[in-house]
């Protein structure tokens, strides 16, 4: 009798848990930027769900969310002391999205989830909480167990950082396929005066290798400097075929899935302005990839 009440008891947690699961997830990748780890927070949010006092909550939304990100800040301070002894340049697990699943908050770049890096984990929380996911600052004081006007603070100050880092142009309509494919095409021949052509002078490109994947190890600047690092590993002894698999939004941007001549996939994505790429993000480390080479390897 005891088993089939626990049963009945988890069955019922769970029909209140599973609707706020999806939105959860994204609250923690946002914190974590690791959607493995995002799914091991809020099946850790669940199980303390599951041992508390259900009939004392009234609202369950606020309640799991207060755990998520209480969760979450723990697991920052192991995340970021582990950014510390990262090789290469650190970027998040690339999700990628159909057009037309990408939720309102998804505007949410690889851009600006480095800039929310650089922000203390409190501030990070504040800012994703309130002007991402739309919580008052009430419950967001209640979230990071500060006063209201302490939240408005630590979100303000975070605003300020990355509001730098806010997309500031819309592309047209099959700009972002155009330019994924050119790039493509010419990022594997190493045609230098097409890169050249698709680039912004000042465009960054940034390579998440992790050590486990040849790639650079700080970000290299400027258009002439990236087209000759794409240049040289299309060298045949350096470099060999690759296919493009599927043009895809990547956190928000455009870009692309790629099969790579070891037989792993990698994902390039793009931040375009007046028609150039302004930077490049391309994650190569099989870690991030993994659910990915699952589904296109």
């Amino acid at each position: 009798m005891a088993e089939e009440e626990q049963g009945r008891a988890a069955t019922e947690a769970a029909a209140i848990f599973d609707p706020h699961r999806q939105r959860l997830q994204r609250i923690a990748y946002r914190m974590l930027g690791s959607m493995a780890e995002a799914e091991d927070i809020v099946q850790d949010a669940f199980l303390r769900w599951l041992g508390a006092d259900r009939t004392a909550v009234r609202e369950p939304a606020a309640f799991l969310t207060r755990i998520v990100t209480r969760l979450c800040l723990d697991q920052l301070k192991s995340a970021r002391a582990r950014r510390e002894t990262y090789i290469g340049p650190w970027l998040p697990e690339p999700i990628v999205l159909p057009e037309s699943a990408m939720e309102a908050e998804d505007d949410l770049t690889v851009t600006l989830m480095l800039a929310l890096e650089r922000l203390t984990p409190l501030e990070r929380a504040a800012f994703l909480l309130h002007d991402v996911f739309g919580l008052s600052f009430a419950e967001v004081a209640e979230a990071l167990e500060r006063d209201a006007a302490a939240a408005r603070q630590l979100a303000s100050r975070a605003r300020s950082h990355v509001r730098t880092e806010k997309p500031r142009y819309t592309l047209p309509a099959g700009e972002g396929e155009t330019i994924a494919g050119a790039f493509f095409a010419a990022s594997r021949s190493g045609d230098v005066a097409a890169l050249k052509a698709l680039l912004a002078e000042s465009a960054i490109l940034y390579t998440d290798g992790g050590g486990k994947r040849n790639a650079a190890l700080n970000p290299i600047a400027t258009a002439e400097k990236i087209a000759r690092f794409f240049a040289g590993i299309a060298v045949p002894e350096k470099g060999g075929p690759s296919t493009f698999l599927r043009y895809v939004m990547i956190d928000g941007l455009p870009g692309f899935v790629s099969l790579e001549k070891d037989g792993l996939i990698q994902t390039t994505a793009f931040e375009i302005e007046d028609g150039r790429i302004t930077r490049l993000y391309i994650v190569r480390n099989p870690d991030k990839l993994a659910r990915l080479q699952r589904e296109f390897g």
